[in-house]
Order: structure tokens, then C-alpha cells, then sequence
């Protein structure tokens, strides 16, 4: 059993922390602001040091270095999760200006595609999801479905014809005043 430390006094972790904490905080912050700026470096500090308490019997002796590559993982981190939400709001602009119609065939179109989808085998819908909702690229899709990343653009490629053909074929099967599809949408000559 691990002895504890009599009430008000610090375990020998928590001295250990506060050490190095006080000795490298300036500096982690320091290598943080010259990669990313000022207003994100307190956050890289904050996340640097949360890993570094988490695995406080991992840190070496000196300290600096390994808090330095924690940092530079976080900024790492960060910046992908930044691309990611660039290239979602990339996105959803280009829906945006692309249903600039009617909301009535928007919500029609909307409701054909998740139906569709819904349809899917779920291996379609997991990498259509993945890709398109998600904002992953191929290969970080490929890592998580466990599979390459060529293997993962076949089946990318194999869902989105799929999920065109289960979008085509619903309004086939509805009643005979159903809603046009959203390929008809996009065949049918513009409004004047």
C-alpha cells in the first residue's frame, strides 16, 4: 500500500510536477508561440502539461525535450483539426450556395439522401460518413477502417455509386406524385 501524504503536504509526484512545470513552462510556451501564436500557445501549454501530469512517470530527466515533442504533437493535433474545419466550412459554403433554390426541394432532397443512405450496407455508409461528413481524407479513413489506402478509395468510389443509385431508386418507389429525386433536380433545365 502507497503510504499518503499527511493532509496540506504534496505527494512527491506533485512536487515533481510543480518542478518541472515551473522550470520549462516559459520555454514549452515560448517554442509554442514561435510555431503558432500567441493566443494559441497558452492552450498548447495547458494540453502539454495535462499529458505531462497523465504520464508523469514517462518524463525523462531533463524534462524539456520530451515536453517539447508533447507540444509539438498538440500543435500538430491542432492544426489538423483547423484543416478539418476549413475544409467543412469549404463544404458546407458549396451546399450552401448550391441550394440556393427552393427550401421545399432542399429538405425533399435532404430527405431522399439520408433514406438512401440508410439503405447502405453499413461498410458503404461507415466510409461515405467518414469522408464526407467526418472531413477525413482517404487515408486517415483507410487507417481507421483498418485497410489501405487504395483499397479504401475502391470503396469509397463503389458507396458513392451505390448511394447514387439508392438515391435514384427511391422516388422510383414512391407513389405516383412523389418528389423528384436530386439527380432529376440536377438534369432539369434552370429556372427563369
Amino acid at each position: 500500500m502507497v503510504p499518503h501524504d499527511a493532509p496540506g503536504e504534496a505527494s512527491d509526484d506533485e512536487r515533481r510536477f510543480t518542478a518541472i512545470y515551473d522550470d520549462c513552462r516559459q520555454r514549452v510556451w515560448a517554442y509554442a508561440a514561435a510555431r503558432a501564436g500567441r493566443q494559441i500557445a497558452d492552450e498548447v501549454v495547458s494540453e502539454t502539461f495535462a499529458v505531462a501530469w497523465r504520464r508523469l512517470r514517462d518524463v525523462p530527466d531533463p524534462p524539456l525535450p520530451w515536453l517539447l515533442g508533447v507540444a509539438r504533437n498538440v500543435l500538430r493535433d491542432s492544426h489538423r483539426a483547423e484543416r478539418r474545419r476549413e475544409e467543412f466550412t469549404r463544404e458546407l459554403r458549396h451546399w450552401t450556395a448550391v441550394s440556393a433554390g427552393d427550401i421545399a426541394d432542399d429538405v425533399t432532397e435532404r430527405h431522399a439522401v439520408l433514406r438512401a443512405l440508410a439503405a447502405l450496407p453499413e461498410a458503404d455508409r461507415e466510409v461515405l460518413i467518414l469522408v464526407a461528413w467526418q472531413g477525413l481524407t482517404p487515408r486517415d479513413a483507410a487507417r481507421v477502417v483498418g485497410c489501405s489506402s487504395a483499397a479504401l478509395r475502391v470503396r469509397l468510389h463503389r458507396a458513392r455509386r451505390r448511394l447514387r443509385r439508392a438515391v435514384e431508386e427511391i422516388p422510383a418507389a414512391s407513389a405516383a406524385g412523389r418528389a423528384p429525386s436530386p439527380l432529376d433536380r440536377a438534369a432539369r433545365p434552370p429556372r427563369r
